[in-house]
């Protein structure tokens, strides 16, 4: 053989002119299995934030226990950027212990990070539930907003999906919300709202319990294909 041919399959064959490997793929958690937020052993995931006159935040028997504040009280998660925007599912037990206000308020990412939403319970007074906000109206103002009577000292099952097309939301086994957003502008309300995105967990003048906050991925729902 060619003294120089051979030096020079010798050079591409060393690990020095070797292909570097193509990236792993970012890790993702698969599809229906959760991922628990809050086991009630830890803060350590979640940031309070003081949107003024803020209550404090801690945890006792195992709860999560959102203090009554002059306005809004709550923590944001801090690994948000790890999880999915659209398709997923949030579950948890919540319960008013005391206030005439919202004592759930579930912020959550519709999409993008910058592009939230907040399922309120019990707000305008204790009876307003809803997602606030949908084409610049709130919860109760748009389509998803109703009155339901939540009992003080009482545990409720939450449960909310969310897809490109769509938000759901359960409580206990009812669905009580159900609505299509294509199309429609999302966002959260003006106000002190805005600084606990994407993913958060607020009260208004009203001290909440908490528990059991998951995060279940879903496989992503096949396009519809229209017929001819």
């Amino acid at each position: 053989m060619n003294p120089l041919r051979f030096l020079l399959l010798l050079a591409l064959a060393s690990p020095a002119f070797a292909a570097d490997p193509a990236p792993a793929a970012a890790a993702s958690a698969p599809a229906g299995k959760p991922i628990v937020l809050f086991d009630g052993s830890s803060l350590d995931d979640w940031e309070a934030r003081d949107a003024g006159g803020s209550g404090s935040v801690e945890i006792k028997d195992k709860d999560m226990i959102i203090g009554t504040g002059e306005s809004i009280t709550g923590v944001v998660y801090k690994k948000a950027k790890d999880l999915p925007v659209t398709n997923y599912e949030i579950t948890l037990d919540a319960q008013r212990l005391e206030g005439v206000d919202f004592f759930c308020g579930l912020t959550f990412p519709v999409g993008s990070p910058k592009t939230c939403a907040t399922l309120v319970l019990g707000g305008w007074g204790g009876s307003v539930t809803g997602i606030s906000s949908i084409d610049g109206m709130d919860a109760s103002e748009n389509s998803t907003g109703h009155y339901r009577k939540f009992d003080d000292k009482k545990w409720y099952a939450v449960k909310l999906r969310v897809t490109p097309a769509n938000i759901s939301v359960w409580v206990g086994e009812e669905k009580v919300i159900d609505v299509d957003i294509e199309g429609k502008k999302i966002g959260v309300r003006a106000g002190p709202i805005e600084d606990y995105l994407p993913l958060s967990l607020t009260t208004y003048a009203t001290t909440a319990g908490i528990r059991n906050v998951k995060l279940t991925p879903l496989a992503a729902e096949a396009p519809k294909v229209e017929k001819k």
